[in-house]
């Protein structure tokens, strides 16, 4: 037992290093876990007491337990069978595609990374380009059953509406995205899914992959995870409200239909004195096609332009960007001979229309492109009897002055160059008038 044994020096160290693994796996890393779990868990019941929805614990779950639990239920098992049979391959090569598709789908929820990061990031980047407003929200949500799952549905303007609706719901719940493939790129990806967003492909149409997809969102309404959805499916490429998708939303009705729960949809509508995305959303409206080819180059020069005027003190915010909570839609009180996912859709969707918030340079290009070159004192006048049509809507004056509206909406499309002044008469420029029909458009459904 005394025996000395000689070694070289890479046995010795070799063994040593496989020693400090076995320690680590078997010791310290389980109780590193374990203490930054508790952390986590008291973190997670400070900021419960204070949301008006909770994290829901399906959302705090082990992201592998999470793919586990999808690509092991019955109804996957089933569908790669089919799948096998159908594509001709083995079963266990379909069940590798399944856990693909749900190691691609599922997220990896971090509540720090939410609530300690994302919306501290988004409250300042919302607030340093725009003037954020918030212009109407309905008191309904307060008084709904806590159990019922809460669905906040969006009409899509900007890829800023993630932004903005993540920092003005920050005190409601944390809410669970559908994003598209654009954000699959590293490390935007993993910031992303810490965030609690699920990654889908818009356009798949593998059986499989959409049977992943669909047990994923019914289980997690299932549990009650408050979600955000854009029913239109994408950008809307001329400003307008399109036509809502039922993809999701039908995934969504029969989650809760087999959990007997309730879903509150809420509608929230979003509006911009300027989208950022504006000239590349006319170009690919131009061309028919949904691919925005924006260059990095062409992304690194207007951020760093951006940084000069604010180093030179002459960066103007982006004018206002308005956020307008709808009336709650209970899925419990639709009547049944409407309680299909097209009925549901639009109903949701004429609420959004009804919510959508007038801003003074959607309103301003609305009355150049209707009457014309104006002057200032007809303009004043067209936008006041504009105000009195628009009794009921959602409608934001700065200073709560109708001339400082004027004003501002006029001085933000002179900054854009879409407006000229000649003998007292401001019309739009020819060339420019696609762009100010954009954000015309966002507003023409209340102008009727």
């Amino acid at each position: 037992m005394t025996t000395q044994v000689t070694l070289p020096l890479w046995a010795f160290l070799l063994i040593l290093l496989f020693a400090a693994v076995t320690f680590a796996s078997h010791f310290l890393f389980p109780s590193v876990r374990w203490f930054f779990r508790r952390r986590m868990e008291r973190a997670v019941r400070r900021l419960n007491a204070r949301l008006e929805r909770p994290i829901q614990p399906f959302k705090l779950l082990r992201r592998q337990d999470m793919i586990q639990r999808l690509v092991y239920d019955p109804e996957i098992t089933q569908a790669i069978v089919e799948h096998a049979e159908a594509e001709g391959v083995r079963e266990d090569v379909a069940f590798e595609r399944a856990r693909r598709y749900a190691k691609e789908i599922v997220p990896s929820f971090s509540a720090w990374a939410y609530f300690g990061f994302a919306i501290r990031a988004a409250r300042f980047l919302s607030n340093s380009l725009y003037r954020v407003r918030m212009v109407h929200q309905d008191a309904g949500l307060a008084s709904v059953d806590p159990d019922a799952t809460v669905v906040f549905v969006m009409n899509h303007r900007s890829n800023m509406d993630y932004v903005l609706v993540t920092y003005l719901a920050a005190d409601r719940s944390a809410l669970s995205y559908a994003v598209g493939e654009w954000a699959r790129v590293w490390p935007l990806s993993r910031l992303i899914r810490a965030m609690g967003a699920y990654f889908i492909r818009r356009k798949s149409r593998n059986d499989l992959y959409r049977k992943v997809l669909a047990k994923y969102v019914q289980q997690a309404t299932a549990a009650g995870v408050t979600q955000a959805v854009f029913p239109e499916g994408g950008l809307s490429l001329d400003g307008s409200l399109a036509e809502p998708k039922v993809g999701i939303l039908k995934y969504m009705l029969e989650g809760a239909a087999r959990a007997e729960r309730d879903v509150v949809f809420v509608p929230v509508a979003l509006n911009y004195d300027r989208v950022l995305e504006d000239t590349i959303l006319l170009a690919a409206q131009r061309k028919g096609q949904r691919k925005f080819r924006a260059r990095i180059s062409v992304v690194f020069r207007a951020i760093l332009r951006q940084i000069w005027l604010r180093v030179t003190g002459r960066f103007h915010r982006f004018g206002y960007a308005a956020v307008s909570f709808g009336e709650p839609l209970l899925l419990s009180e639709v009547d049944k001979s409407e309680d299909t996912p097209d009925a549901i859709s639009c109903q949701i969707m004429t609420r959004i229309a009804a919510a959508v918030p007038v801003l003074p340079v959607p309103l301003i290009a609305f009355l150049l492109l209707k009457n014309g070159a104006m002057s200032r004192d007809d303009l004043e006048a067209a936008v006041a009897d504009s105000l009195n049509q628009l009794a009921g809507a959602k409608v934001h004056l700065p200073r709560n002055d109708r001339n400082y509206t004027v004003e501002f909406g006029l001085r933000s499309l002179r900054e854009r160059g879409l407006i000229a002044e000649h003998a007292g008469q401001i019309r739009l420029v020819p060339d420019k008038e696609e762009l100010a029909q954009f954000y015309a458009n966002s507003i023409k459904h209340l102008m009727r």
